[in-house]
């Protein structure tokens, strides 16, 4: 979240963020964005009965801010469908592996599990499908035999902070799109790991 505030300060991302929202209170985004005058929301799944009342009410708070795009990062949830599909094409994650690989969580621990030398982030549009959604960029990192998942998650993190922010200039500029073959990128359809270059 820093890092696309910081980017759209720099006016690297043609944009800005509208406001920052979490379902739990005690977390450092909620703290960076006040100190922006970024307006912040917290709507705490614990209030409601299921998964499909908080997404309802979730979505409510989200659009009450007319935002354009809707950027996850860090947010634990499984979305409902109907979430998914009133953002469809507006909805990126961030996700700490090489999708398809290691979907949804402790994914440096079962990287370091299976001996994988390399690992990775992936920034994807949301669809229905966990972690599913197509992948627009990667960022590949070496994973060394004295790694701990800490270390692991330590320089998978600096590369969040680079490819996200990218990410975001290209839908905010509408060079990016996702249509129903996938994810296109100035106007090139982008294959399952997304955006390469040799």
């Amino acid at each position: 979240m820093q890092a696309i505030v910081e980017a759209c300060q720099a006016e690297r991302i043609n944009g800005e963020v509208v406001a920052v929202i979490s379902n739990k209170a005690d977390v450092g985004g909620l703290d960076k964005a006040a100190q922006a005058d970024i307006p912040t929301a917290v709507l705490s799944h614990r209030d409601f009965d299921s998964r499909e009342d908080y997404d309802a009410e979730l979505r409510k708070l989200i659009d009450s801010f007319a935002p354009d795009i809707v950027l996850l990062a860090g947010f634990m949830r499984i979305l409902t469908g109907d979430f998914t599909q009133h953002y469809e094409g507006r909805m990126l994650n961030i996700h700490p592996s090489l999708l398809p690989k290691y979907r949804g969580v402790n994914t440096h621990q079962r990287a370091l599990d299976n001996g994988d030398t390399e690992h990775g982030v992936s920034v994807h549009f949301v669809t229905e499908e966990l972690d599913g959604g197509p992948v627009v960029l990667q960022a590949v990192v070496p994973v060394f035999p004295e790694d701990s998942a800490s270390d692991l998650q330590q320089r998978v993190h600096s590369q969040e902070h680079r490819i996200y922010p990218l990410v975001v200039q290209w839908l905010c500029t509408e060079r990016l799109k996702l249509t129903a073959k996938g994810a296109v990128l100035d106007g090139s359809l982008l294959g399952p790991q997304g955006y390469a270059t040799d």
